[in-house]
């Protein structure tokens, strides 16, 4: 138990681990309420619609994200931070604003998807990167599990609590909710003890985008991992628009049911994050979690009842959160802290970047062909993801990279798919 909360004993990461925690919360709580405002409020359940705001929310991802890599490598990450998080504040207090006095309309939703997806796109980045700073190096597997584990802890409470709460209440007053949790989380990184964060050296030379990508080139382990990611966010995570429309057309269900759903589907992400933080990360754990989420993504999509589909969401989530940190923890532990910034914009961008270009389709799937075809969708491509790893990890038996010690990073040794980091004397 104490090697699974490790990170807990730093002040500054505790601090941080709850503010994000209520962030995440009040993401998930928000995004339940706007599903619900764009499919049944503002239009009549048209998942296209629905993923067309995804769509718009990722679209930034593909245009900003790799530059706000760089500018995190020489710019302080945590001032980023901020500056992301109270644009994203405004735009979530004015849309609650609107809602509430009944003047929403659906382009307005677009418009603040876009701007939300702007600073999403300056502060994934800057978090992604800024963890290090946080823990020694030595923790930053086990605070990039408990990070996640935060973030479907908030998955667990957030979609149920949401769905009744609009019930009683609302979506105009769920999504004031958000609001003031983003204020909780903008205080908790302004108020971090400076003197007990690690800064990775800023970026002596200019920081390019085109050094990240000559950097990654090099480095084939990084190739497979962020195709993974790559994979999985594009085909994986398109949950928001599969559990809306099979709750709603497949089963014929209300909110509550819907909200269920994520928080199931969350208990099985949160197990997951539990145990990648206690481990050292294996590439065979990843291919582990891609049969498993396939299986079960598979088989919800002929699931014949509600039940049987809210039951099968738990190993959906484990899989998914599983395959995403282990492979997340081996990108950040294994790249030099100067191009940290850059690399791991690289990561938000191949996660969250092919969400555009697949949300409609997915939409276009429930519409066209059944709510059952959002389902199968994604576990038809991550099959082939498995096969790709797999394939790749048979022919490389044996995959070494080494580092400058004098750069102060980590040797890494990737030996069949099991990584080793050995730390000199001059690591923290």
């Amino acid at each position: 138990m104490r090697t699974m909360f490790a990170s807990m004993a730093i002040p500054n990461y505790r601090s941080f681990f709850a503010g994000t925690l209520l962030a995440n919360l009040g993401q998930w709580i928000a995004r339940t309420a706007q599903a619900w405002l764009v499919l049944v409020i503002l239009t009549d359940h048209n998942a296209t619609a629905l993923g067309w705001v995804t769509a718009i929310n990722f679209l930034p991802v593909l245009l900003i994200t790799p530059w706000a890599g760089a500018l995190a490598d020489r710019f302080p990450k945590r001032r980023i931070m901020v500056t992301a998080q109270l644009v994203l504040l405004i735009d979530a207090a004015i849309l609650a604003l609107l809602v509430l006095s009944g003047h929403a309309q659906l382009w307005m939703v677009f418009m603040f998807a876009a701007l939300d997806g702007i600073a999403s796109s300056f502060y994934s980045p800057a978090m992604q990167s800024f963890v290090p700073e946080l823990v020694p190096l030595s923790q930053l597997t086990n605070a990039i599990g408990l990070n996640s584990a935060s973030f479907n802890g908030a998955r667990i409470l957030g979609p149920g609590l949401a769905g009744l709460l609009i019930a009683v209440f609302g979506v105009g007053w769920v999504m004031t909710i958000n609001v003031g949790l983003y204020v909780l989380f903008i205080a908790s990184l302004v108020l971090l003890n400076s003197d007990q964060l690690h800064p990775a050296p800023i970026a002596t030379e200019k920081a390019t985008v085109r050094d990240g990508v000559r950097y990654v080139r090099g480095r084939p382990d990084l190739v497979l991992l962020l195709f993974i990611g790559f994979m999985m966010g594009t085909f994986g995570f398109n949950f928001n628009i599969s559990d809306a429309v099979m709750a709603t057309q497949a089963f014929g269900k209300g909110s509550g049911e819907f909200g269920l759903l994520g928080s199931v589907m969350g208990v099985g992400a949160i197990i997951g994050a539990l145990q990648a933080a206690r481990r050292q990360p294996r590439l065979r754990y990843i291919e582990l979690a891609l049969v498993i989420f396939t299986i079960s993504m598979t088989a919800a999509t002929f699931a014949p009842t509600y039940g049987i589909f809210a039951a099968l969401m738990a190993p959906v989530g484990w899989g998914a959160v599983t395959t995403t940190i282990v492979a997340n923890s081996m990108v950040q532990t294994s790249v030099s802290p100067q191009m940290r910034g850059r690399v791991m914009s690289f990561w938000a961008l191949v996660v969250m970047g092919g969400t555009p270009l697949i949300a409609p389709v997915v939409g276009w799937l429930g519409d066209v062909i059944s709510p059952r075809a959002t389902v199968g969708f994604g576990a038809v491509f991550l099959g082939l993801t498995f096969v790709v790893v797999t394939a790749v990890v048979m022919r490389n038996d044996r995959i070494r990279v080494h580092f400058d010690p004098s750069k102060k990073a980590p040797w890494l040794r990737m030996v069949r798919g099991r990584v080793t980091v050995d730390y000199d004397r001059h690591v923290r």
